[in-house]
């Protein structure tokens, strides 16, 4: 809350004379160091992007669809990936209008006008697949308590890394119970309901939230480029930032109409 300048006002808005605070004793001057420790702000973490979302300008080429054509017209170093799913009534003359199409049932593809990809579709089985694996989550961290994600620890680290160095943030991250049992899963059964210690947040926050999170990030990935030139990107990997970021990217993915061309890659 900001503070007002002047003299506070009473309840019927007349202006009454500020109490005078009480001296206090100076405070002893501080080493440089410390004093620049005192006052240093927090830093917020970069975020995790490896898929981007890009929403192709209408007057685009096709011929620009390509990973060597990414920097010139996006200013972005990445690839292709298939992150889309065609949809269930896709016509065999329709195939042109996707990139980088796969044969396969649903057919995968980079990207497409959004009247042709199955986004209800996607949204449904991650979300379907995001409640199976946090069932799994539940069971194997039965009997720990709650663990502080890893962006808390990189925070204070990139604060002050002198005092907080990289090595030391990694070990108070990993010490902690709740994080041995996910290590402990994927070590033990690899490929099976894989979960990530970097997805420890989302999974503390509840089935049904964890659900709606993987089904937002099955089509917004985790960054966006609007059409006209806008970079929607979470602030940092906290949930925080990664919730605001999807409201963002879906909001504006609600807007757009059947033939807006989407494009994903990997970065």
């Amino acid at each position: 809350m900001s503070t007002v300048n002047g003299t506070p006002l009473t309840r019927h808005g007349s202006r009454v004379p500020l109490i005078p605070a009480r001296p206090t004793p100076p405070t002893p001057a501080l080493p440089a160091r410390a004093e620049a420790t005192a006052v240093r702000p927090p830093v917020t973490p970069a975020p995790t992007i490896r898929i981007m979302v890009i929403c192709l300008p209408d007057d685009l080429p096709a011929q620009a669809m390509t990973s060597h054509q990414l920097g010139t017209h996006f200013g972005v170093t990445g690839t292709l990936t298939t992150l889309y799913w065609a949809t269930p009534r896709l016509r065999p003359w329709q195939r042109h209008q996707l990139i980088g199409a796969r044969k396969g049932q649903p057919a995968l593809c980079a990207g497409g006008p959004v009247r042709l990809l199955d986004l209800p579709g996607m949204r449904h089985a991650a979300a379907v697949g995001a409640g199976i694996r946090h069932q799994v989550w539940q069971q194997i961290v039965h009997g720990t308590g709650p663990a502080t994600p890893w962006p808390v620890f990189e925070s204070r680290h990139l604060t002050d890394p002198d005092r907080y160095p990289l090595d030391r943030a990694s070990e108070d991250f990993h010490v902690q119970p709740r994080v041995h049992a996910i290590r402990l899963h994927a070590a033990t059964t690899p490929g099976a309901g894989h979960l990530s210690v970097g997805e420890l947040e989302m999974y503390q926050a509840g089935q049904v939230a964890y659900q709606h999170y993987r089904a937002a990030s099955a089509v917004a990935g985790d960054a966006m480029l609007t059409a006209d030139g806008r970079h929607l990107a979470p602030a940092s990997d906290a949930l925080a930032h990664r919730i605001t970021y999807l409201e963002q990217a879906l909001a504006h993915l609600d807007t757009v109409g059947p033939e807006q061309r989407l494009l994903a890659i990997s970065l």
